[in-house]
């Protein structure tokens, strides 16, 4: 299947949350293709460090450079994306990409629900609104992609401000979508990357757990996807099929149709009734 033409090499792709994770991930992999990266994370040493790391992998040196950015505050997505422009002269593919946690629950400290929503997802309408734009008037096969997790669609009890964050990634991304479709002569697709079970930073393990994937692996799948024109890339891990993802994400939607209490899944009165739904999904 031929990459989507965004991933050609000698065009631009810009990521943050580059530093570490899917991000780093990401970044390497564009560079292998043979493109020019723009790398951006609000951690400069560790930034850095990742630098090297790419270029490593890049056709020459001077394809990479590096962007200190904090993503909440758009005149640093503003200058990111002048700092791209000026460098490379366009960009091909922007990854917004960069993520914080520990945001906690809904009775949370207010300063950390700040910090989450400020990061995650004004982070990401940042990205959209300053990028976009100059992204249309290239009149060049591009694309956007916004990272955003299955707690975002599913919602599970703990961690609600990091699901509030990502739910709102899912509509904006799904919003940008329909709005890039309806510009005559627009050149410049739309995905929702939603990982499952990843090792990164963010699992703050030392060693990968057997159901986890790497990051390289959700890059490649997600690669394959953004390919085949996919707009919700959903991937699999180690220990939830596809299958089971889907069974989650229409029990969390029936909560609706059938008036069933908010979280039914994790309700005592429908963990029987559930686990009988979900029984039809095969494991990998």
């Amino acid at each position: 299947m031929p990459l989507h033409p965004a991933l050609e090499p000698g065009r631009v792709a810009v990521v943050t949350g580059a530093a570490s994770g899917i991000g780093l991930a990401a970044a390497a992999k564009f560079a292998s293709l043979g493109m020019k990266v723009v790398m951006s994370d609000v951690n400069a040493g560790v930034l850095e460090a990742a630098e090297a790391r790419v270029t490593a992998r890049a056709a020459r040196k001077e394809h990479v450079r590096i962007c200190i950015a904090d993503v909440s505050v758009a005149e640093e997505v503003a200058r990111l994306k002048n700092f791209a422009f000026e460098e490379f002269g366009e960009v091909a593919l922007l990854m917004n990409n960069a993520g914080v946690e520990g945001g906690g629950g809904v009775l949370g400290d207010l300063e950390k629900w700040r910090r989450v929503i400020e990061v995650n997802l004004w982070g990401v309408i940042h990205g959209v609104n300053l990028f976009a734009p100059a992204m249309i008037r290239q009149s060049a096969p591009s694309a956007i992609v916004n990272t955003g997790s299955k707690q975002g669609i599913t919602c599970p009890p703990g961690d609600t401000a990091y699901n509030v964050s990502k739910a709102g990634i899912k509509v904006v991304t799904e919003a940008l979508a329909h709005e890039l479709r309806n510009i005559e002569g627009c050149k410049v697709s739309a995905h929702l990357l939603i990982p499952g079970f990843t090792f990164t930073g963010l699992t703050r393990v030392a060693q990968k757990p057997a159901g986890a994937w790497t990051a390289e692996q959700v890059v490649d799948f997600f690669i394959d996807s953004m390919s085949a024109g996919d707009f919700y890339i959903l991937c699999p891990d180690n220990e939830v099929s596809r299958a089971l993802d889907e069974k989650r994400i229409l029990w969390a939607a029936g909560d609706i149709v059938e008036n069933r209490p908010p979280l039914s899944r994790w309700h005592p009165d429908y963990k029987d009734a559930f686990a009988e739904f979900a029984k039809g999904a095969a494991k990998p």
